[in-house]
């Protein structure tokens, strides 16, 4: 009798411990946890941490709330029907306190059933504005609005678009052959245009050069008067005095250096 009554002690001890464990849930950081109650989504939200609910009728789903990175590759048509493969990341994250209605509407699965097609959609839908060019050019003003398409669609589900990078548009092979002919066909264009340029710039410096030799010139001959030729004869004449040793040249070879004898007269 008395072993009976530590047995059934300790049954209920037992039963109580299972039932406290059982009506204690802990959700994890990042997370928040929707209430199920035998199936069905309760508006009770709850946070991170430890939560009670009705044990055996209650149950917790943990829905990350943290930021996520979805990575999607999408070949569409631009405006100028090039095909264009557009690398995309995107990080989104649940809306906490709608986690209970994503999940009661979409469920776990929304990503493959929202998130990616609103990507592939949005890239279809932009990509066709913009030529092939303009979507390189134009980068930024794509990405804007990608990033807005994107936000309206995600937020019906109650999800928030946090950023998106375009990392590449990626183009056909005849594409890029024709993008590097028109730029190797720009690039000769310039290097032609500033060969021009620096022929005229070194003829116009010839002429300039010409034109002030011709004036220097012009200017020497105005200088050339009859009293200055006199004066260079003098000049001539007083050197060859100077080196003459009073001897005349017994042998000459040419024509000998006319001598202004008066002239000698006048120094002495």
């Amino acid at each position: 009798m008395k072993y009976k009554k530590y047995v059934i002690s300790g049954v209920i001890v037992a039963a109580a411990l299972i039932l406290g464990l059982a009506s204690v849930t802990t959700v994890p950081s990042g997370y928040r946890g929707v209430l199920l109650q035998l199936g069905a989504v309760k508006p009770t939200i709850f946070d991170e941490g430890i939560n009670f609910k009705i044990p055996f009728l209650q149950t917790v789903q943990p829905m990350e709330v943290r930021v996520q990175k979805e990575e999607s590759s999408q070949t569409a048509a631009s405006k100028d029907l090039q095909i264009v493969t557009t690398n995309l990341a995107v990080n989104y994250s649940l809306e906490p306190g709608s986690v209970n209605k994503l999940y009661q509407q979409i469920g776990m699965d929304y990503r493959s059933r929202i998130v990616e097609p609103a990507i592939a959609e949005a890239l279809k839908a932009i990509t066709a504005k913009y030529t092939a060019e303009e979507l390189i050019s134009k980068r930024p003003e794509v990405s804007n609005e990608v990033k807005n398409m994107l936000t309206t669609k995600l937020s019906k589900y109650y999800m928030k678009l946090e950023d998106i990078n375009i990392k590449e548009f990626a183009f056909s092979e005849e594409f890029n052959k024709a993008i590097e002919s028109k730029q190797t066909a720009e690039q000769n264009a310039l290097k032609a245009k500033r060969d021009l340029e620096r022929v005229k710039i070194e003829a116009q410096q010839q002429i300039t050069q010409a034109s002030a030799e011709a004036e220097a010139l012009r200017l020497k001959k105005q200088e050339v008067t009859p009293e200055l030729i006199q004066l260079k004869q003098i000049e001539v004449q007083q050197k060859a005095v100077e080196k003459w040793d009073g001897h005349l040249p017994s042998v000459t070879g040419g024509a000998t250096p006319f001598i202004d004898f008066s002239t000698l007269e006048r120094k002495k």
